[in-house]
């Protein structure tokens, strides 16, 4: 019975495809008539039907301010995820979770893809008040024709601004205006876009690792106490990380670690 069902299905499979070399064969032919009444009568003897296209780009100004545009769209597509990522809250929250990780110990749960998945939805959520101002002050005006793209990018600007100059420790933002050798700043609309970004992720960084060490801390207890414990006892040859793991995950699933750290590290931004 099976042999003659998988016969019956052999044969279906052979008349389609059959069916479809046929259609296959018609349309080439198809193709081949369509090809040969294409061709005009010019004189004595024929000549194939020409079809030409020609695109006019202005005057050689206009030609070179087009293509330069064009580089500078591609070149920002390009750099779009880089400089959102450096701008944003992304910095602090991808590197704490990562300390969170390793304290724990796991070095592949949760994997990669889910601690970035899980930064960036907590960025969106953090970075929603000032997404929010950018499409009202320059997006939604720019797209209704009420100012100009220069007009868009300064005021798109200046909530992102806002929220790095909040975030950005003074020490930091010295340094960098030092470096650049700035002087006769008196408001912060005077500090160049330039020198906030790098002072932003430096600050951003620092943030970072303090949280990083904060949440080590309880973790390296239970390093200590396990290792005491194994040398006590005379185990010296067992790797206490084995034994300490368990004991780190318990930890931090009765304290409610998840909710703690990310809580927290939002609070950090507001």
């Amino acid at each position: 019975m099976k042999s003659i069902k998988w016969n019956k299905q052999m044969n279906k499979r052979c008349k389609v495809l059959l069916m479809c070399l046929l259609f296959l064969g018609m349309a080439f032919l198809m193709k081949r008539d369509v090809m040969a009444q294409a061709t005009t009568e010019v004189g004595d003897g024929s000549q194939p039907l020409s079809i030409g296209v020609n695109v006019d780009l202005g005057d050689d100004n206009s030609s070179l301010n087009s293509q330069l545009k064009i580089l500078l769209v591609l070149t920002v597509l390009s750099l779009a995820p880089s400089i959102l990522i450096m701008v944003t809250s992304f910095t602090r929250i991808i590197v704490v979770l990562h300390f969170t990780r390793a304290a724990i110990g796991t070095q592949s749960a949760p994997p990669n893809q889910v601690l970035i998945g899980l930064a960036l939805f907590l960025t969106f959520f953090v970075m929603s008040p000032v997404f929010t101002q950018i499409n009202d002050v320059a997006i939604q005006p720019l797209s209704e024709g009420k100012i100009t793209e220069e007009q868009a990018f300064e005021e798109g600007v200046k909530p992102i601004r806002t929220f790095m100059l909040k975030q950005t420790n003074e020490k930091d933002l010295k340094l960098f205006v030092d470096i650049a050798k700035i002087e006769n700043i008196e408001t912060s609309d005077d500090i160049p876009t330039t020198v906030l970004i790098p002072a932003f992720i430096t600050s951003e960084l620092r943030a970072a690792f303090i949280i990083g060490f904060l949440i080590y801390i309880p973790f390296i207890v239970i390093d200590m106490v396990v290792a005491s414990t194994l040398m006590a006892m005379g185990m010296m040859m067992l790797p206490p990380t084995t034994i300490s793991m368990p004991f780190k995950i318990l930890l931090f699933v009765l304290a409610d670690g998840w909710n703690l750290v990310i809580g927290q590290l939002v609070q950090t931004f507001h």
